[in-house]
């Protein structure tokens, strides 16, 4: 546990420390011969809660309370002045409009000062540069530590690529070409056939690796391939059945609408999902039941307690985490995602997903 305030908590402070300053200071000067307007002291004091009260708001709209405390300064001098300077250049997003904030902050005191025939003009303007310059300082470094962290996540990502290249693409490459020697050299019409396809799979493993080892490499896919042109479910069920499992399909709906990103997300609920049947449920019929509507798309993917005992050594293939990963997916293009067991033994992926998500 550390001991930093949250943001909540800070600003609150801020807002406090700035009102309670700015009321003592009102209420213990309240000859009216300083003032510029001629009004009750509860009219000044309430001028500087208000702005106080501005600071609740610094982080969101930097710029905006910025200026607006600015305005309440050509009449009242108010302690949030000297606050509001380091939010604005700490969490304002562009900087040259942060500093022409900054120089409207010191402007209208300066102007304030002169109305209010205030001694000493020049320390509050200082005090004010140097809040704007804290405010910098802590942004650079803000940006600094993030650039740190992304280039660490960089490092990392190209590791895996290396490793995914070097190991796995190896390892799938024997695996393709000895699937094209048995179809080649193999004299029985089945052993070719189920040799054709592993060796088709293998080349379709391959290229969807090197669309993975380049979006680990450069946030893009591999050059060429279309990061969002997911196969489609049909093929998906195809290759299914041509390995033994019955699978049916139902599409409702028009799909044209849908996201890139949707589209491809519900190829991989169903792509993982069939996985899992294949792992741990392999005599299973399994049916798919995908809806596409004008607001969302709904998928179940359910299947029938198996009639065989799994392959031990496949079940035990993979970390355990595919649904989790699944979860993670749906949830994060806005989605809703649930799996577990059927009342008759079975099981079933069911997720619900909005049919458009805005690029980043």
């Amino acid at each position: 546990m550390t001991g930093r305030i949250p943001p909540r908590a800070a600003d609150v402070l801020a807002a406090l420390a700035a009102g309670a300053a700015g009321t003592a200071l009102e209420i213990s000067d309240a000859n009216l011969a300083t003032k510029h307007i001629d009004a009750p002291t509860w009219v000044y004091v309430l001028a500087q809660l208000a702005a106080a009260a501005a600071l609740l708001r610094r982080r969101q709209h930097p710029h905006a309370v910025g200026l607006a405390v600015a305005a309440v300064c050509l009449v009242v001098p108010v302690w949030a002045v000297l606050l509001v300077p380091y939010s604005v250049t700490a969490y304002g997003e562009r900087t040259r409009r942060s500093w022409l904030v900054v120089l409207a902050l010191v402007g209208c005191w300066t102007v304030g000062a002169n109305a209010w025939s205030i001694a000493d003009p020049i320390s509050a303007p200082a005090v004010i540069l140097a809040s704007a310059l804290a405010g910098a300082a802590v942004r650079s470094r803000r940006a600094l530590l993030a650039g740190m962290v992304e280039q660490a996540r960089a490092d990392e990502r190209a590791r895996l690529a290396a490793e995914m290249h070097d190991v796995v693409t190896h390892r799938i490459n024997l695996i393709v070409l000895q699937a094209g020697a048995l179809r080649v050299t193999s004299a029985d019409e089945g052993v070719r056939a189920a040799a054709e396809e592993m060796r088709a799979a293998g080349c379709q493993a391959l290229a969807e690796l090197r669309d993975v080892v380049g979006v680990l490499r450069h946030g893009d896919p591999a050059p060429g391939r279309d990061a969002d042109d997911a196969p489609d479910l049909s093929r998906l069920v195809a290759d299914s059945r041509a390995a033994g499992l019955p699978v049916r399909l139902a599409e409702t709906g028009d799909p044209s609408g849908l996201a890139p990103t949707v589209r491809r997300t519900v190829f991989r609920v169903v792509q993982e999902s069939l996985t899992n049947v294949h792992k741990h449920a392999p005599a299973a019929r399994v049916a798919i039941d995908v809806h596409y509507g004008p607001q969302d798309v709904r998928l179940t993917v359910a299947n029938t307690p198996s009639g065989r005992a799994p392959d031990p050594e496949l079940a035990a293939v993979g970390g355990g985490t595919g649904l989790d990963g699944l979860r993670q997916r749906v949830e994060v293009v806005g989605g809703r995602f649930a799996a577990g067991a059927t009342e008759d033994g079975g099981f079933a992926v069911e997720a619900a997903l909005p049919a458009y998500v805005a690029a980043r």
